[in-house]
């Protein structure tokens, strides 16, 4: 039981210091004298103390400093904070009276802390600036990590703070120490921030913006491109700017932040060479390069797209911001039902699929394990052509050299298969609410990949099964499925002994 109340202590830990950020939203409240917002996250932040108190306490009594936590427990403390977290971070959305239900208020932010990007709030043009600001400032820690901004500001005496850390899909060491890599992780994202912010916010002055629009746009679009979570401030996304140069800088966002923080590290580090080598980027620029121009190859033998521009704009964009699990799209929902066709929308669904890089802001199988298998199968087949014996050891390149075994190979595949076994599910699901096949491949992809596009499907009116399943999907999608296979197996095993005691 130890382990119990160490799981709650911790878990209450993090979410009185994640309490912290709904200042932010109120200080914008507070500029706007908007008191209605500024009602709205004082109460959550209330509720969101006394929580997070209550379970500090809880924990505390019979709490073992001395007693390190388990891997099962450390996993479990991930898996359970972002569940009360998403509870917590909805309730302003459905005090603001723009969700509809407080299961579109949690769609909501399980799409922001999954980095996703699809939305059910209603009148998105007309939302406070409060929370429109928070729907970015959630997709923007989502991206960086709970686990990752708890242990770089909030816990200072974390034992096993590793466990938090791999609970949360990310494994990277930067330096030596956890807390540290933590907080090299947001040196890195608050760098380029500060330069997206500023360029974007130049190029919105220049569309016509006033500056503080101008401020506010360039700081969304910079936090949903930087963790490829595909939200932006209006209904029409990345279109609303009608330009080119906008759409520019948030591509080059969305695709350095698809990479992995060791790789942005190992760069400053000055290890150039590191881009040239490491399988992640190998396998991003390749498939991005084949889906792009078998793409680009289709849509202008069927007349869709002519000239060059449009081409870049219309079809690579979208393929990247796919690949890269961004979700800003420069095509309405329809016009890739009725112009892409059912081999525009196979290429999109495989490229959502992939994804960006591990321990990045991406979602996706990603590209690390697309690589080790397709490295893996190739060594498979030169053993049988060659045999054992005339096999070299096979290497891969991911920050360091290694040796590609079974045991990685296994590890790679197992997560894959997992994300497709899910795929499937939410496949089975959407096409049973009534949807066609290829509208709900796209979808499910869209989902399980933590993209944000989509073919129309994703509205307030879709049966609440289904919200509820994206839900599930998205959170298993970002946590990639370990974590939480513990917290269930754990309160199922809790359940069993209590039902057996009594």
């Amino acid at each position: 039981m130890s382990g119990f109340f160490s799981v709650a202590y911790y878990t209450g830990t993090i979410i009185f210091g994640f309490s912290a950020l709904f200042l932010l939203p109120m200080m914008i409240a507070l500029y706007y004298v908007d008191l209605n917002s500024l009602f709205d996250f004082s109460i959550s932040m209330s509720l969101t103390m006394m929580l997070g108190i209550g379970m500090i306490m809880y924990g505390h009594k019979r709490l073992d400093t001395k007693e390190s936590l388990s891997w099962r427990h450390g996993l479990m403390v991930a898996s359970f904070t972002w569940i009360l977290l998403t509870l917590l971070s909805a309730i302003p959305y459905r005090l603001s009276g723009y969700s509809l239900s407080y299961l579109d208020a949690m769609f909501d932010v399980m799409s922001g802390f999954t980095t996703t990007g699809l939305f059910l709030i209603q009148d998105l043009d007309h939302i406070p600036q409060a929370l429109n600001f928070w729907r970015h400032l959630l997709t923007f820690v989502g991206g960086q990590g709970m686990i990752v901004l708890a242990i770089s500001f909030f816990v200072k005496e974390m034992g096993s703070a590793y466990k938090f850390y791999v609970g949360e899909g990310k494994d990277i060491s930067l330096v030596p120490n956890v807390r540290g890599t933590a907080q090299w992780i947001w040196k890195i994202s608050f760098v380029y921030m500060f330069i997206g912010t500023l360029l974007l916010w130049v190029q919105g002055l220049r569309i016509g913006l006033n500056p503080i629009n101008a401020f506010f746009h360039g700081l969304y679009i910079f936090q949903a491109a930087w963790s490829t979570g595909g939200f932006a401030p209006n209904y029409q996304n990345i279109l609303f700017y009608h330009d080119f140069g906008y759409e520019l800088v948030g591509l080059v966002f969305f695709i350095i932040g698809s990479f992995n923080f060791g790789l942005h590290y190992a760069l400053i580090q000055g290890k150039k060479q590191e881009f040239r080598h490491n399988i992640e980027i190998v396998s991003f620029f390749v498939s991005s390069f084949l889906l792009s121009a078998l793409a680009v190859v289709y849509l202008k033998n069927a007349g869709i797209y002519q000239d060059a521009v449009s081409m870049f704009r219309r079809v690579v964009y979208n393929v990247l911001s796919a690949h890269t699990t961004t979700g800003f799209g420069t095509v309405y929902a329809q016009q890739f039902v009725q112009d892409w066709g059912a081999l525009g929308i196979t290429i999109m669904v495989v490229a959502m699929l992939i994804g960006g890089s591990a321990c990045s802001t991406a979602g996706g199988i990603k590209g690390l394990r697309v690589g080790i298998i397709i490295k893996g199968i190739f060594a498979d087949i030169n053993r049988l052509i060659k045999g054992d014996k005339t096999m070299r050891v096979v290497k891969y390149h991911h920050i360091k050299e290694h040796v590609l075994d079974d045991a990685s190979f296994r590890s790679a595949t197992s997560i894959a298969v997992l994300y497709l076994i899910t795929f499937t599910i939410g496949l089975i699901l959407t096409s049973f609410a009534g949807y066609a096949l290829s509208d709900a491949a796209f979808e499910v992809a869209s989902v399980a990949g933590n993209v944000g596009l989509s073919i129309g499907i994703t509205s307030a009116l879709m049966p609440d099964y289904l919200k509820l399943t994206y839900i599930v999907i998205m959170y298993l999608g970002r946590l990639e499925f370990i974590s939480v296979f513990v917290l269930i197996g754990m309160f199922v095993k809790g359940v069993y002994k209590w039902l057996r005691r009594y």
